[in-house]
């Protein structure tokens, strides 16, 4: 144990002196991911290993039923969230670089801005959001803190909700910010006409079937006042994606898993079930940036992790599943930057739609 306590301070001491502009509570963030990683049962890192694996499987065409791809997708999640903690990606998407001269963290809330911006709300400070995958409910948080209002939000793991939720405590905003676990494929845990607005961030639609998309657009609209409205940034296919390009479907059979995501839709599937829904869509439209330039920026902050990983895991310092775990994010992250760079994919499709 206390060499296990010491690998992770050699390994945090490291990361934190390559972040730059680190500010006290990423390091604290990092610190804690770190913790967490070192102290997991064998079980999670297991299941974690194999939840990635299933998705491997099913990009191969193994036939899976949803109930075990939403569990492969959670068991994923819980090691996941706490790794990319380590290396500032809290938050678990990467936003469209929107201003080259700011870094990860910065981009992302000049992202948040932009789809609270399109929510068009009348009354901020009294206005109640719902996000839709909320992850750790820092964006939760965020928006909140904007408007003045209130934003619930919900997620399949139980280990982000509970980070949500202390986050909510530790920043005295328990009374304006609500969490609990969900899932999309159920019917939402929420009364019809409570939300001034909802949205999401990479959480939804790389979740659905294409049959399954009228039941979650249903939902949306029920648990939506009149006049309000969804805003995402979610990654979708673009119509340049060809199902019957060779190279198309190997790049996304191989980033797919990665993005923890178990489906690939275009933008035009998802709009036309927000349509059947009652929605009328006022925007469908690509990122307006590019999101490979911060992954690379990660990339590369993930290389040198890797290599103090490799040695600590030499003189067992350090589990080997640490290292298997970042050569999945590695490789699939490559492939995501090509895709991205080939234009047939876009992490952060915009999408804005109004209850009629």
């Amino acid at each position: 144990m206390i060499l296990r306590i010491a690998a992770v301070g050699v390994v945090f001491a490291l990361i934190a002196a390559a972040l730059r502009k680190t500010s006290w509570y990423r390091t604290k963030t990092a610190f804690i991911g770190l913790k967490r990683l070192a102290t997991l049962s064998e079980e999670d890192k297991q299941a974690a290993i194999d939840g990635y694996k299933f998705l491997q499987r099913m990009q191969d065409g193994e036939k899976t039923e949803t109930e075990d791809e939403t569990k492969a997708v959670a068991d994923y999640y819980k090691v996941l969230n706490n790794v990319l903690s380590v290396f500032d990606l809290e938050k678990l998407y990467l936003p469209p670089l929107l201003n080259e001269f700011e870094g990860l963290y910065e981009n992302q809330l000049l992202c948040e801005q932009a789809v609270l911006q399109e929510l068009n709300l009348t009354n901020p400070e009294t206005s109640h959001l719902l996000d839709m995958g909320c992850g750790r409910g820092r964006i939760s948080h965020y928006l909140a803190t904007l408007t003045g209002g209130q934003v619930s939000g919900y997620n399949i793991d139980p280990n982000q909700i509970e980070n949500a939720i202390g986050w909510a405590a530790e920043c005295g905003m328990s009374d304006r910010l609500h969490f609990k676990v969900g899932n999309h494929h159920n019917p939402l845990e929420y009364e019809s006409g409570t939300f001034d607005g909802c949205f999401s961030f990479q959480a939804v639609w790389p979740f659905f079937k294409k049959e399954e998309l009228d039941d979650h657009a249903r939902e949306m609209y029920r648990v939506l006042k009149p006049g309000a409205r969804y805003s995402c940034s979610e990654y979708l296919l673009t119509p340049h994606f060809d199902w019957n390009n060779e190279e198309h479907v190997t790049l996304q059979k191989a980033y797919l898993p990665t993005l923890a995501a178990t489906q690939s839709m275009y933008p035009a599937d998802v709009c036309a079930a927000l349509e059947r829904a009652g929605f009328n869509i006022l925007i469908s439209a690509p990122s307006r940036g590019p999101a490979w330039p911060l992954g690379e920026q990660k990339r590369d902050l993930i290389l040198r992790g890797r290599k103090v990983v490799r040695g600590l895991e030499s003189i067992r310092m350090m589990p080997p599943w640490v290292e298997e775990l970042l050569e999945l994010l590695q490789t699939g992250g490559q492939a995501w930057t090509d895709a991205e760079k080939a234009k047939i994919a876009d992490l952060n499709w915009r999408i804005v739609a109004e209850k009629e």
